[in-house]
């Protein structure tokens, strides 16, 4: 009978274990998904699943060689810390092919919801040693990815690096506490965050805590339910500096907006630097208390603009510098025409194309561009204007707009002119009578011989194929 009851201790046991380890997961996760996009992250990540802990290293299963190739050679040292971070014991992965046991074929565990923390009493068992459920931190991990020499500065997002330089430098400086920097999705806000947090804790002595609105609701709601608020607000404040990131989460949620107003007085009063991000400024975030919204613009409030075509340039020749792989300054060109609005989303593209060239062993090329992303290219898809066609392949090989229209039979200007009826059949669905009228009152049997001109030298020359494919994609974009 005792060996009975043993035996059943051990089963719930194994169980409690790995209830916790999937609840670390699902934490790991969500943080994945949140540092490399949704797109990346169901492209190479979501198809993990967790093996067995032993002693200090726990296996990952992949369904397929190549994804464990895959993202063993790109993210298995993230992985690792990751691991680290949630559970000190876990000190090594390990990546294998394999399926979790029970599992249908194609059966991947999609991250749960953020479950609310547990207090810092409650522990499990995994291999061998006993490990605390929650660490007695309120923080999350730093990326070691996101410093000041990895941001791209351009004019959109100078003075918001100038201004978190400044607090990294000096934190509760005269003017600068708090620091409010606020912007579209993607575009950098995280990314100085994190920045000045790394910056601070390398030049030591001083505690910083970086967590989410969302990681701060949850964290004091979970204190409220072990009634250890006060051990909360205790640890909140004896922090040096405080950084929340995504502070509109807090909006409607009127018992969280008034634990943070009362943090944040109680650190600004002892002289502590408080950094907060959103994704409108302070006078904007309707929704915030009155007196919040007061606080939080008291100090200095940095906005980050969407990013110019240079800019989006200048971040793409970077990460493709880093990565080691040829990527033609058409293909960047391209890209940076194309997605304009989210830098986080150009950012994976490029991962994407990377990924590709470095699995297959094949160039980075514009047809290579379309293929690899084309779903992401079609969400970008819109109508296309003669007008528009006409004026962007007068930049492109700087002749003036009206000779688009006009008599003029030069080469300089008919070979382009031509480029462009034939880019209005490939993109619109003028008929050819229509297309001729846009040029002057052409007959369409010109437009027709345009067309079959365009084609028969793209398919001789590659690098006058190559400036029309690129045009085609510019327009698209």
């Amino acid at each position: 009978m005792t060996g009975e009851l043993s035996g059943f201790d051990a089963v719930a046991e194994a169980r409690s274990a790995r209830n916790v380890l999937d609840i670390h997961w699902s934490r790991i996760c969500s943080r994945l998904q949140a540092e490399v996009g949704e797109v990346e992250y169901r492209t190479w990540l979501k198809q993990i699943s967790i093996g067995p802990v032993d002693g200090d290293e726990i296996t990952l299963n992949l369904p397929t060689r190549f994804l464990r190739d895959w993202v063993r050679t790109q993210y298995g040292d993230r992985l690792s810390a990751l691991w680290n971070a949630e559970l000190p014991a876990i000190r090594r992965v390990e990546l294998q092919v394999g399926r979790p046991e029970g599992a249908a074929d194609g059966a991947a565990p999609a991250p749960a919801d953020p479950p609310v923390a547990a207090t810092p009493a409650t522990a499990a068992i995994v291999g061998d040693e006993r490990v605390p459920e929650n660490r007695n931190d309120l923080a999350a991990p730093l990326d070691p990815r996101f410093t000041f020499d990895t941001f791209v500065v351009g004019k959109p997002n100078e003075f918001a690096y100038a201004c978190a330089r400044r607090v990294a430098e000096r934190p509760s400086s005269p003017g600068f506490n708090p620091l409010f920097l606020y912007g579209g999705v993607g575009l950098g806000k995280t990314h100085l965050m994190h920045a000045i947090g790394s910056e601070l804790v390398r030049g030591g002595a001083v505690s910083v805590a970086y967590m989410s609105a969302e990681k701060f609701m949850y964290r004091f709601i979970a204190a409220i339910r072990s009634q250890s608020t006060m051990e909360f607000k205790e640890q909140l404040r004896s922090v040096d500096v405080l950084m929340i990131d995504d502070l509109q989460f807090l909006i409607g949620k009127d018992n969280t907006q008034e634990e943070f107003f009362h943090t944040f007085n109680a650190l600004v009063d002892a002289g502590r630097q408080i950094v907060v991000s959103a994704d409108k400024s302070p006078s904007d975030l309707s929704g915030l208390e009155d007196r919040l919204r007061t606080r939080l613009g008291c100090g200095m409030v940095a906005d980050i603009h969407a990013t110019t075509f240079e800019l989006r340039i200048s971040i793409l020749e970077s990460k493709a510098a880093a990565s080691g792989v040829a990527v033609p300054a058409k293909v960047l060109e391209f890209l940076a025409h194309k997605i304009t609005s989210n830098v986080r989303e150009l950012e994976g593209a490029l991962n994407r194309l990377i990924a590709h060239a470095n699995l297959f062993g094949r160039p980075v090329t514009l047809e290579a561009t379309q293929d690899v992303l084309h779903d992401i290219l079609k969400a970008h898809d819109r109508r296309v204007t003669i007008e528009e066609i006409q004026r962007k392949v007068s930049e492109h090989w700087n002749i003036r707009l009206t000779d688009m229209s006009s008599a003029r039979r030069a080469r300089a200007v008919a070979r382009p002119r031509q480029v462009a009826m034939y880019l209005a059949k490939q993109l619109t669905s003028r008929s050819l009578p229509e297309i001729g009228r846009k040029f002057g009152n052409r007959d369409h049997t010109t437009v027709m011989h345009a067309v079959a001109r365009v084609t028969e030298l793209m398919e001789r020359d590659t690098a006058f194929a190559e400036d029309v494919e690129l045009l085609r994609r510019m327009l698209e974009s």
